[in-house]
């Protein structure tokens, strides 16, 4: 008997008959249940994690917070973070029963869970994703998806054959203000589409190439550089490792499932991509450790005509967030419940009756845990996922090779250029090499 999987139908079937159909608009709360705030063995979530630092750490509070969750199990490289981690999760069930490892493929044999959170640098996201879903575990994962195309789309592979909910930590989905100005978009609010700007975070503060240090007792550096090329220890690691191209992209890869994925929203660009990208990126010197492009400015092309331009911050008219521009004037949106526009009617007037409603979700992990039960598609699923990052990553093939690149978003193949193909997958440092599917 596949245990999990009737926990799984028991959970959907239960809030079926208390709500009346299957798909909910929100996760019901266990009172109404008639638990009294207690949930039962059967009703419960059980998950762990793979990644506990800052942003591992942060989405594991986040999921404390809901009474369904049983969180019982940790895995990092690094023993300080696990530490920490752990001693969240026993102070807060008031025990000390929270299992920790170093090997997430340890992790994922020995767990018994029903879903993972998984929360680690960009280079390790393929590995990590596809090895979570083939152990069938319903996925928590942050963005972007993959630090490259070709990875992206195995990901998207795994977790389709395999049939797991899978939520991206694109967040800015379950918020309000980026909603209603995506829907406004997407229902012709403002005509005829023309152009978008996609405004992300300028660059970081250079640090020139610090000497080579002892590797802190903690941390296990060769198995956190994984498929990365060897290199040494500089006292760069946890957070920082974004800007160095090895491991991210910079602002802009970190930022891509944010601000891109906001974009596509409001055009109904979810599962499609551009045809053409082009564009120059500023990159640091060969002397500095954090090569990731200072500035950025590229151009994406789409069938129908549209131009997404993406560029850092300090490029760009109106800065971070996305600014709609179309027939009858602009919308923009940003961070801190910003919702703008050329003319206070087209944000304050409503849709009315007719209009083609967006996902709604008002809280990100709510969603997934929602879907966990229900068995419907996330608000930001895996294939949403990979097309956003494919814009960042297409952005950065063409500023690489100081090319235009001409994209087929349906073959997901870059046309007549042999050595632009080539950055479609990242070469792989022995022993590691993709899951099979």
């Amino acid at each position: 008997m596949d245990i999990k999987n009737s926990r799984r139908n028991f959970l959907r079937n239960s809030l079926s008959a208390v709500a009346g159909v299957v798909v909910l608009p929100h996760i019901i709360p266990s009172s109404a249940l008639g638990m009294n705030g207690k949930v039962s063995p059967s009703d419960r979530i059980v998950m762990g994690s793979i990644g506990v630092g800052s942003q591992g750490t942060s989405n594991m509070k986040g999921f404390l917070g809901f009474k369904e969750v049983q969180w019982v199990s940790m895995c990092d490289l690094d023993s300080g973070h696990l530490k920490e981690a752990s001693g969240i999760v026993n102070k807060y069930y008031k025990n000390n029963d929270c299992r920790t490892h170093k090997d997430y493929r340890e992790f994922l044999e020995k767990e018994k869970l029903d879903a993972v959170c998984i929360s680690v640098p960009d280079h390790w996201h393929s590995l990590t994703y596809i090895a979570a879903a083939n152990k069938k575990l319903d996925i928590y994962g942050e963005k972007p998806l993959a630090r490259s195309i070709g990875e992206s789309r195995h990901i998207v592979k795994a977790v389709q054959k395999n049939k797991i909910i899978w939520q991206t930590g694109s967040w800015q989905r379950s918020l309000k203000n980026f909603r209603t100005g995506a829907e406004l978009v997407f229902n012709g609010r403002l005509g005829k589409v023309d152009h978008v700007e996609v405004g992300l975070p300028n660059a970081q503060k250079l640090i020139g190439m610090p000497a080579i240090q002892p590797v802190p007792a903690e941390l296990d550096w060769e198995f956190w550089l994984g498929s990365a090329p060897k290199a040494p220890y500089r006292g760069v690691c946890h957070w920082n490792w974004r800007w160095i191209l090895d491991y991210s992209g910079g602002q802009l890869t970190d930022w891509a499932g944010h601000h891109i994925d906001i974009a596509h929203w409001g055009l109904g660009f979810d599962r499609t991509g551009p045809i053409e990208v082009s564009g120059l990126g500023i990159y640091p010197p060969s002397t500095e450790l954090y090569n990731v492009p200072g500035e950025f400015d590229f151009n994406c092309k789409y069938k129908n005509g549209i131009v997404i331009r993406v560029a850092n911050a300090a490029r760009l008219p109106k800065g971070m967030g996305v600014t709609w521009y179309g027939e009858n004037g602009w919308i923009h949106v940003d961070r801190g419940d910003v919702l703008t526009a050329s003319k206070p009617e087209l944000i304050s007037e409503e849709l009315g009756p007719n209009k083609k409603a967006l996902y709604k979700s008002d809280n990100h992990i709510g969603n997934f845990l929602e879907c966990i039960r229900s068995r419907k598609e996330t608000i930001t699923p895996v294939e949403v996922a990979h097309r956003s990052i494919s814009v960042a990553l297409l952005g950065e093939i063409a500023m690489t090779t100081k090319q235009p690149i001409q994209w087929d978003p349906e073959k997901e193949q870059i046309i007549s250029n042999a050595d632009a193909s080539k950055m479609l997958m990242r070469s792989f440092r022995a022993p590691w090499k993709l899951p099979n599917i």
